[in-house]
């Protein structure tokens, strides 16, 4: 193997270092895959809470995120990543309230994809 791995080094130099990247870019979107699927199948339902953006909301709730942020008469081509608290201090209104109408979006918009809300 050891010998394998130095003539490849003196013949291939060139051939031998982009296999190398090609192999650690690989081996970095595995992780980040992997990682990717652990955090959002652990995080899914979880009640609202003021740091959330919409997006994540309705990735969450397994939710359209253009129309949920339709039902909230935002903007539906922006990819806004304002929190929760943001969009209420802005609209002048408590947290709290924008969150339950929030959950109402949702629970909207799962009763018209055939699922229940939980």
């Amino acid at each position: 193997m050891r010998g394998a791995i130095k003539s490849l080094w003196q013949h291939n130099r060139l051939l031998f270092i982009a296999f190398c990247v090609a192999l650690l870019v690989t081996l970095f979107l595995a992780v980040r895959t992997v990682a990717f699927y652990a955090y959002w199948s652990s995080h899914r339902s979880v009640p609202v809470e003021e740091w959330m953006t919409i997006g994540y909301v309705a990735r969450s709730w397994e939710v359209p995120p253009q129309e949920l942020r339709g039902l909230l008469d935002l903007s539906v081509e922006n990819h806004d990543r304002r929190s929760i608290a943001q969009i209420a201090r802005e609209r002048e209104v408590a947290a709290d309230t924008l969150i339950r109408e929030v959950e109402q979006a949702v629970e909207t918009l799962r009763a018209e994809g055939g699922e229940t809300a939980q």
